[in-house]
């Protein structure tokens, strides 16, 4: 992918098969003969931190030791990580790279997560975005919900600790797979939308969220007022289900992804399923 990403704004880039060695290179633009520019990839993930900092002194060594020794020069080298660095690797790194430019006459550049997808969202890294984030048959029709996951025993186990599931268990609740189920799914479809940041999508599930909230807020103040707590999570799900049809068809969600954004709402602190939620959440630590 990074090589296509490069491709795409820089001719003739290249790979190195490994036979038995790469020289150091993922991908590279010049030629081998006299200069080149390196993309060197590293999948450091979710976090870029000090247990990172060695390879990185490693990677850019070998690339340039390969060069000594075939006689190319390395005019640029890109890391290309798919994380952010934290604060003290931001500093580590700030320093290192002008120490490293200085010392070998080159240009160091970063492709963090912030960098990788602004690129792809450019109109020339279109075909690249396409085909590696968004896999579809044809157009993909905004009217084909999206397929759902099934949670393996594990992850029902751990949700047991959630926040959700206290919240439906203190309103008295007992078969609760349905919810995890749903608030899974949900979670899965958030966390994709976060990682891919096309604005559209971003923007529809905040606005989704938003509308489910709405629609909580409104049954948890009738409740209140007629003292009817018992009927507010059956009442929620009646608006939600009559309100689906209605929510940003970019979504592409599923009846049961709606269900499980309320789910997330309840989660991150934000409604609750009886009088007294905002205690429990306040109490509330999930190991």
């Amino acid at each position: 992918m990074v090589t296509e990403l490069a491709g795409s704004i820089t001719p003739g880039v290249r790979m190195i098969a490994a036979n038995p060695g790469d020289w150091g290179i993922d991908a590279f633009a010049g030629d081998l003969g006299g200069e080149i520019s390196v993309w060197q990839s590293k999948y450091f993930f979710p976090t870029t931190d000090k247990s990172h900092q060695q390879q990185i002194r490693e990677s850019l060594k070998s690339v340039l030791d390969t060069a000594a020794d075939k006689g190319h020069t390395v005019r640029m080298w890109i890391l290309c990580i798919p994380s952010s660095m934290d604060g003290p690797t931001t500093a580590w790194w700030d320093g290192w790279k002008k120490r490293q430019e200085r010392a070998h006459n080159l240009v160091i550049d970063l492709w963090d997560e912030t960098r990788l997808t602004k690129l792809l969202r450019t109109a020339e890294a279109d075909d690249v975005r396409r085909g590696y984030y968004e896999a579809y048959r044809g157009e993909p029709s905004t009217e084909e919900p999206r397929d759902l996951v099934e949670v393996d025993d594990d992850k029902a186990t751990a949700l047991e600790s959630a926040l959700f599931i206290l919240q439906m268990k203190e309103a008295g609740h007992i078969e609760l797979d349905s919810a995890k189920r749903q608030f899974f799914n949900a979670d899965v479809v958030a966390r994709e939308i976060a990682h891919k940041g096309m604005p559209a999508e971003l923007k529809a599930l905040t606005s989704a969220d938003a509308t489910l909230h709405g629609l909580w807020e409104a049954r948890f103040n009738q409740c209140w007022a007629e003292d009817k707590f018992p009927s507010l999570h059956a009442s929620v799900w009646s608006d939600v289900r009559a309100e689906h049809p209605q929510l940003p068809k970019i979504l592409r969600l599923d009846l049961l992804h709606a269900w499980g954004l309320v789910h997330r709402l309840v989660d991150n602190r934000k409604a609750g399923w009886v009088k007294h939620w905002r205690t429990i959440a306040e109490a509330h630590t999930d190991p």
